[in-house]
């Protein structure tokens, strides 16, 4: 019977067929027009979603050329979760704005004077540039998400990449150049034109900037840190006119100035030659070192080969955008002690909860890395294999050779609820 019935349909079907074939062929062309649209709108949404935005996978470090670039003054700090917060100056944004909260990627990279640097490092105020992605996860995100429809608030809250203007300058190989100064009863104007350092003759430049002085901007030369009136006092500068400054080079940092929605900034700090440049370099230097021995070195686990009895070694990618001399300490076969850490690089109590081994290799890239990441690679043979120390896991790595102390109370995740800070901070 079911035989029977398939024979009568199929004959029926067939019948239609031939007396509705105009209507198979409307309906299979129907077909083929919903297939293209539904491709076309994929794709669609596709290029819509990279235009919105470029989101790090985990496991990866980001690459620099798919974030997307904005400059603000520093307003606030929360240097103990690598968060804070700034108020971008939007060109042709003439109105008070939102401020852009942002928090630091785990492998994000900050600079300050020409050296690596941590926010409490950066005074309130200065003027920085960022390089910017989505929050990786947005349900842990320690900054309230945005859905960037306001251009002072963008919805990339994530750094990879935080640093002034001479840091700016000199990464990109730029620089300044004074063409006039004007100073009297305080305060004054110096007009400056930013510049490539290999532009040829007759190249075009930027527009020449007017910036506001006074006796707060710090003039750095050789050794020294000037003021405005130590130059009028030795006639380099005149208190009865304009001066013209002849092109020299220099760099500079900017800060706020009260008519910052139109794009005006204050000098708050010059450098008049290459050596105040190095001095002041060293000094953020000298405390970056301090800082990450006695923090200990971040790195992310990228494998774990375990062993007998809990042993492993373990092998961490260590973090880019530090001092030379740190990586140098982990050298093959020598001491070492790991600790696990959070995406804020936060450690619970690393001297007590790590774990100490020796590195048993260390390689390096030969191809520039992308920023963020080191190339350098060092497997870490440990007795006893910790939670922490899993694939794709944020680690702390202390040389034997640097201090092994407990960091402020407030800098450690004291409980499991503490792990992911609470983004409420930035709406109160």
């Amino acid at each position: 019977d079911r035989a029977e019935d398939g024979r009568r349909c199929g004959a029926i079907w067939r019948q239609q067929r031939r007396t509705e074939s105009g209507v198979v062929e409307m309906c299979a062309t129907s077909c083929s027009w919903a297939v293209t649209l539904s491709l076309f709108l994929c794709c669609s949404l596709y290029a819509t979603a990279q235009e919105q935005g470029y989101r790090p996978q985990p496991g990866e470090f980001p690459q620099l050329n798919r974030a997307k670039e904005f400059r603000g003054e520093l307003v606030f700090v929360d240097h103990v979760n690598r968060r804070g917060s700034l108020r971008l100056y939007v060109d042709e944004h003439f109105q008070e704005g939102r401020l852009h909260h942002f928090a630091m990627l785990p492998s994000g990279v900050i600079r300050y004077r020409g050296a690596p640097a941590a926010l409490r490092d950066i005074p309130i105020g200065t003027l920085l540039y960022g390089h910017f992605t989505l929050p990786p996860d947005p349900e842990t995100s320690s900054v309230p998400l945005s859905n960037g429809s306001d251009a002072t608030a963008p919805a990339e809250t994530h750094a990879l990449l935080l640093e002034d203007e001479v840091s700016r300058a000199l990464r990109t190989h730029h620089h300044w150049e004074l063409q006039q100064v004007s100073f009297s009863n305080g305060e004054g104007k110096l007009t400056a034109v930013y510049a490539a350092d290999d532009s040829a003759a007759g190249d075009t430049k930027a527009e020449p900037v007017e910036l506001t002085i006074d006796e707060s901007t710090s003039i750095w030369r050789g050794r020294e840190i000037l003021s405005p009136a130590d130059l009028l006092a030795e006639g380099i500068w005149r208190a009865d006119g304009s001066v013209d400054l002849k092109s020299q080079r220099v760099q500079l940092t900017l800060g706020w100035h009260p008519r910052y929605l139109y794009q005006q900034f204050h000098l708050s700090d010059l450098w008049l030659d290459e050596a105040s440049l190095k001095v002041s370099e060293e000094r953020q230097r000298q405390r970056h070192l301090r800082q990450i021995r006695t923090r200990w070195l971040p790195a992310r686990v990228e494998s774990v080969e375990y062993g007998e009895f809990g042993r492993a070694v373990v092998t961490a990618a260590l973090f880019g955008g530090m001092d030379e001399r740190l990586y140098a300490a982990f050298q093959k076969d020598s001491g070492a002690k790991m600790a696990a850490a959070e995406d804020t690089l936060r450690t619970w109590w690393q001297d007590h909860d790590g774990m100490d081994g020796r590195i048993v290799g260390v390689s390096r890239d030969t191809v520039d890395p992308p920023i963020g990441d080191s190339g350098i690679r060092v497997q870490f043979e440990v007795p006893l294999i910790l939670e922490g120390f899993r694939p794709g896991r944020i680690v702390r790595l202390r040389s034997h050779a640097w201090p092994n102390v407990k960091p402020p109370v407030e800098e450690r995740v004291r409980s499991f609820e503490d792990r992911w800070p609470d983004p409420a901070v930035f709406l109160r």
